[in-house]
């Protein structure tokens, strides 16, 4: 068993094998590739249908080009993506399509993320009436059933973005990317930008949408305390690697990796006898991934902890 599956008989819906994402520095009059920065190295995991992985690290670390990897957003240098059975590194255009139909991403910023010039109704019947989901004289109803999806009036169909809050918008982005009833959701820090409350009340409204939808999402994000709320496993991502990946209770109950306990550390705890027993201060930022063109990465293995649980060893 892959370190990145999970000790299970369902199949995964997605399998991430020795993926590697690299992108090339230039520089001087001939633009020659000078240094590389080494995003992804050897990233392996699995999502199961109806489960949310937690890919966690600070920024820099590269969950969020993990994730455009598997978009196919930035090409990898190397590595396997198989999306219901199915290779999507090099598949053709229309698996590579369909593909992007059922996986469906919501970004950090909701301000930037819909168009300011359409409506409402507008951003959500355009992929469908691309895509061909419902017959044309069904996209309003439809557009109308989104939104009450995540709890918004259908009134609002009608009015352009700037009219909502960070909050509100942000509903307006995961109502847009359930409308081509995906299968998988990538999250990439959505709820980064909001207060702690709208914070919550995302967080319920995405865990309610997998509990009635059955979608996967790979949540993407720094914050171990969104994590331990939303996540049924999760990855600690540092330098390109995956370092600790497990369980929930696993990796927040019995933390093996001396990242995984940092990132922990910054976790607010309310009993004050409990707040600096076994944490370990956050105060290092993570190097720099910008290596020379002749760097031959170190691969250290993944030992397990329990069927479940994996730790990356420490050089």
């Amino acid at each position: 068993m892959s370190a990145g599956s999970q000790a299970t008989d369902r199949k995964p819906l997605v399998e991430v094998r020795d993926l590697i994402t690299r992108f090339d520095l230039k520089g001087g009059a001939f633009g020659r590739v000078t240094g590389r920065v080494h995003a992804v190295e050897g990233v392996s995991f699995d999502i199961l249908p109806g489960e949310t992985l937690a890919l966690v690290g600070e920024s820099g670390c590269g969950k969020s080009t993990v994730a455009r990897s598997i978009m196919q957003l930035d090409k990898p240098l190397s590595g396997s993506i198989r999306y219901d059975g199915n290779e999507m590194v090099g598949a053709r255009r229309a698996a590579l399509a369909r593909f992007r139909r059922e996986v469906q991403m919501v970004f950090q910023d909701p301000f930037s993320s819909l168009n300011p010039r359409m409506t409402i109704g507008q951003a959500l019947t355009d992929p469908m009436r691309v895509h061909r989901i419902a017959p044309r004289g069904a996209l309003q109803k439809r557009a109308a059933e989104l939104l009450a999806k995540v709890h918004l009036p259908p009134e609002y169909l009608d009015r352009y973005p700037h009219a909502f809050s960070g909050g509100q918008r942000q509903r307006i982005c995961i109502a847009r990317a359930l409308a081509l009833d995906p299968r998988l959701l990538i999250a990439d820090e959505a709820v980064a930008s909001l207060d702690v409350t709208i914070q919550a009340q995302v967080i319920n409204l995405l865990m309610d949408l997998q509990r009635d939808m059955s979608i996967a999402i790979l949540f993407i994000s720094h914050d171990m305390a969104v994590v331990e709320r939303i996540a049924h496993r999760v990855a600690v991502m540092y330098l390109g690697e995956i370092v600790e990946i497990g369980d929930r209770r696993s990796v927040f109950g019995n933390p093996q990796h001396p990242y995984t306990r940092k990132l922990l550390s910054t976790v607010p705890v309310a009993d004050p006898a409990q707040r600096s027993v076994g944490r370990e201060p956050m105060s290092d930022e993570i190097p720099s991934a910008l290596r020379g063109i002749d760097f031959v990465p170190i691969r250290l293995a993944m030992n397990a902890v329990s069927p479940t649980h994996f730790v990356r060893e420490t050089a």
